[in-house]
């Protein structure tokens, strides 16, 4: 492929964009794919399976992947596609990391039969042992400055037990896997973003803070209206953003572009998009 010059964003369908990647060359994909219909992408219906054979061929050994998605109801039922989706990745040979839960602060649609929908699933997908975490310790401790009542102990292997030292607790702890918060609908609150399903910024910004360094390459496949562009560009990391739809790219472009000290982009196209 070309040399990589950052932020990368192209225009075509990703299954196709990928295969012009070398191999083992993103450390991170962050994205939410369009999923059972549930939003309107000019008509788009993504090659689940050829794209997530491409992704896994161009993380790096112990990159990350982070799959946002959720679930349709069908005839009362939902869907599990995403759970389709995530054990379709471990046959490929991706390891489930972890199944987290982004909890929004509200809801589109009032449910009048089941408890209103207000989650997606994260599924935290590795190649190998994830290379990087750095945990976010923002989770307030209710106990802070109380050590544990009575006697720290683990059993060893021979059944018996080793007490462990005290220890006092600290003011903030590791973050639990269900995080909450706003919608990009809360986060942009009197703004207009043009496009049917946008993720908010705080998202992107607390997954790569967790799974990347500095300078890193991170990968959007279905990059949208630039959300984690934006992110990048804010964390000092290296974007690729792929979309089949040129307006959306041109709406990424504009929105990374808005940030002070933005770079020249590097745009190209596939499968005869003309940009």
């Amino acid at each position: 492929m070309r040399a990589m010059v950052f932020p990368k964003l192209c225009v075509g369908d990703s299954k196709d964009v990928l295969k012009s990647f070398d191999g083992d060359i993103i450390d991170f994909v962050l994205t939410s794919p369009p999923y059972d219909n549930l939003r309107e992408y000019e008509g788009f219906d993504f090659s689940f399976h050829d794209i997530a054979e491409q992704l896994f061929r161009v993380l790096k050994k112990g990159g990350t992947m982070v799959w946002i998605v959720g679930d349709a109801t069908i005839k009362g039922g939902e869907s599990l596609t995403s759970f389709r989706q995530a054990l379709y990745f471990q046959e490929i040979g991706f390891t489930i990391h972890d199944t987290m839960i982004y909890q929004k602060n509200n809801f589109s649609n009032p449910s009048r039969t089941r408890y209103h929908q207000v989650f997606e699933y994260m599924f935290v997908l590795s190649k190998g042992s994830p290379k990087t975490f750095n945990p976010l310790m923002d989770r307030k401790n209710v106990y802070v400055g109380y050590s544990a009542l009575g006697t720290n102990t683990t059993r060893k292997k021979d059944g018996g037990f080793a007490t462990q030292r005290k220890r006092t607790i600290q003011e903030y702890g590791m973050r639990y896997n269900i995080w909450k918060g706003n919608t990009a609908g809360q986060e942009n609150m009197c703004k207009h973003i043009d496009h049917p399903a946008v993720f908010p910024l705080w998202l992107a910004r607390d997954h790569i803070l967790s799974w990347t360094n500095k300078n890193e390459i991170i990968l959007d496949p279905f990059c949208g209206s630039g959300t984690t562009g934006v992110a990048c560009k804010e964390l000092d990391r290296n974007f690729i953003g792929i979309d089949i739809e040129k307006k959306y790219i041109a709406m990424a472009e504009e929105r990374i572009n808005s940030l002070q000290g933005a770079d020249d982009y590097d745009l190209f196209s596939i499968s005869g998009v003309e940009i």
